[in-house]
């Protein structure tokens, strides 16, 4: 009685993975063996011929179902929707719990309107600010205050630095740019609130006609997306 031969052969794959054998129980030397390894972008396939590890190609044998086949534009596209998808989805949770704070009065923004405050801070830049019980404000500062007329009436909303005073007696307040401070000495219950970030030029992407140009090219990326995953 003979007893079938049994042959382990390791196989490189070429492939970041453990080792890979193929034991042969065969005593046909006719008989071959082909064997293909596929990851994302990646494919290794080798031909066991009794015993001899050859490195080929699966095309050469076999014919990929198109439901298995994952082109380089296929990765590409699936790698860009998911950085879209992520920061589509970072965007959102930033905006949802800005306005959750800025609903509690926690923090406001304000778009800058002049350059008063240049170059710290610019027209079309958004001041991100908290109030003045949070932070309290201090001489080099930048705050917003309600600036009145003399009569005690509410003109504005200025943001200027402070360079002067003290909460009691009230502040001395000058735009960088401003050869001269304000008339006005704000006290610490007319500042609306201390600037602690500047985001720059991201107020000028809320302006009507910036909206009416951005909105249409991000319907039209949509489209784009939507079209290319069908293909």
């Amino acid at each position: 009685m003979s007893q079938k031969s049994e042959k382990r052969i390791p196989i490189d794959t070429g492939i970041e993975a453990e080792a890979i054998w193929f034991e042969d129980h065969s005593d046909d030397p006719e008989q071959k063996t082909l064997v293909t390894i596929s990851s994302l972008g990646r494919e290794t396939t080798i031909l066991l011929n009794d015993g001899v590890v050859t490195h080929t190609k699966a095309k050469l044998f076999v014919q990929t179902p198109p439901e298995r086949i994952v082109t380089k534009k296929q990765v590409y596209l699936r790698n860009l929707k998911n950085v879209l998808r992520g920061l589509g989805y970072a965007l959102s949770v930033t905006l949802l719990v800005f306005s959750a704070m800025s609903m509690a009065g926690v923090v406001k923004a304000r778009v800058v309107l002049t350059g008063s405050m240049a170059p710290a801070m610019k027209p079309g830049d958004v001041a991100i600010m908290v109030p003045p019980t949070t932070v309290t404000p201090h001489i080099g500062s930048m705050v917003a205050y309600n600036a009145k007329r003399f009569s005690g009436q509410n003109v504005a909303i200025f943001t200027h630095r402070i360079i002067d005073g003290n909460p009691t007696e009230g502040f001395l307040v000058k735009g960088d740019a401003n050869p001269a401070p304000d008339v006005q000495r704000p006290k610490l219950e007319d500042i609306v609130g201390v600037v602690i970030f500047i985001i720059p030029y991201f107020g000028n992407l809320l302006t009507l006609r910036s909206l009416m140009i951005i909105i249409p090219c991000i319907f039209g990326l949509w489209m784009v997306m939507d079209a290319l995953k069908n293909e």
